[in-house]
């Protein structure tokens, strides 16, 4: 399993997400659409969508353990970088690179501060790629701290709790953990519409990510650390992270996004507008100061160093293990 984590890593720091190649988690998208579409109506909203969460995410973990046992049966020897690898592996290459976002994530990024650059409504444009909110009315400010949030979170979602969950419980377990993450990310917002449907899948995602967050969290705190000329302010930026990161309305997506902010000595959160709704969000931190292309380059390098960590201690971890 070490060497398919390896190439997995290398394979998404090398194509990050081509639009060319069909996604799973596109295809967990449109299963989820259709479920809301389809269920989220009429009575027992929140059974139906407790049902239907469950469903999915046992859905996944079976067929995928299904699909890993059949090709293990299979006598079947693929050549790749001189090295011989059973189908098993490959097919677990694929799956593992198909359940990393770090380098997606941080193209995206740059292009919403790159398109912000040139006009606010490019801005508004691309950072609605990446958020669920609307985008419609931002300002390049809050354009720009949106981008900045997301890539936090997305930090723990994408990179480091879906290698949590790997080590955890294999590839069944890290493509569960992404049905559970696009679940959320799809109903588990606290309007009118999903409010009920939602709510298992929210608190489902709630569960998979605790941990994995705080270790984010944790190791952003000591990335900087590991930079030239960032040696100091580990013990502050730490006592910020445990200050700000509860107090957000996320159980969980508060804690990388204070680490970024004690990094970045910048302010997330406040109000935001989602299906029409407006969703309030407490502050974390107290400087409001404006966000900057520098602030972009520093959060990417800081990201990169958590995502390199994450995946030592997952090469370690596996390692012993087997």
């Amino acid at each position: 399993m070490v060497l398919e984590i390896i190439i997995a890593w290398l394979l998404d720091l090398l194509l990050g997400d081509p639009a060319w190649l069909p996604h799973p988690i596109v295809g967990f998208g449109k299963w989820i659409a259709w479920g809301e579409r389809h269920l989220n109506r009429g009575r027992h909203r929140m059974l139906k969508g407790a049902l239907f969460a469950l469903t999915s995410i046992t859905l996944v973990f079976l067929l995928v353990y299904a699909l890993l046992e059949l090709f293990s049966t299979i006598n079947c020897q693929l050549s790749i970088i001189n090295c011989q690898l059973s189908t098993l592996n490959f097919i677990s290459v694929v799956l593992i690179f198909f359940c990393l976002a770090g380098h997606t994530l941080r193209k995206e990024v740059r292009d919403v501060f790159k398109a912000v650059d040139r006009s606010i409504e490019a801005g508004r444009a691309q950072v609605s790629r990446i958020v669920g909110r609307d985008t419609s009315q931002l300002t390049a400010q809050e354009i720009r701290t949106a981008a900045l949030e997301t890539l936090a979170e997305n930090l723990s979602d994408g990179v480091v709790a879906p290698l949590f969950w790997l080590v955890l419980l294999g590839v069944p377990g890290m493509m569960t953990y992404k049905m559970i993450n696009t679940l959320d990310s799809m109903i588990g917002y606290k309007t009118s519409r999903y409010r009920e449907f939602g709510c298992w899948a929210a608190h489902i995602d709630d569960i998979a990510n605790y941990i994995p967050a705080r270790i984010t969290a944790l190791l952003m705190v000591m990335a900087p650390l590991l930079l030239p000329r960032r040696r100091r302010g580990g013990l502050e930026r730490a006592a910020f992270v445990l200050k700000y990161g509860p107090q957000h309305a996320s159980p969980n997506s508060g804690w990388p996004e204070a680490a970024l902010a004690s990094i970045l000595d910048c302010q997330f959160g406040g109000p935001h507008n989602y299906f029409g709704e407006q969703v309030y969000k407490p502050f974390i931190g107290t400087n409001p100061r404006a966000l900057t292309t520098d602030d972009m380059r520093r959060s990417i390098r800081i990201c990169f160093v958590v995502e390199v960590l994450s995946v030592i201690l997952t090469l370690t971890l596996t390692y012993f293990a087997n």
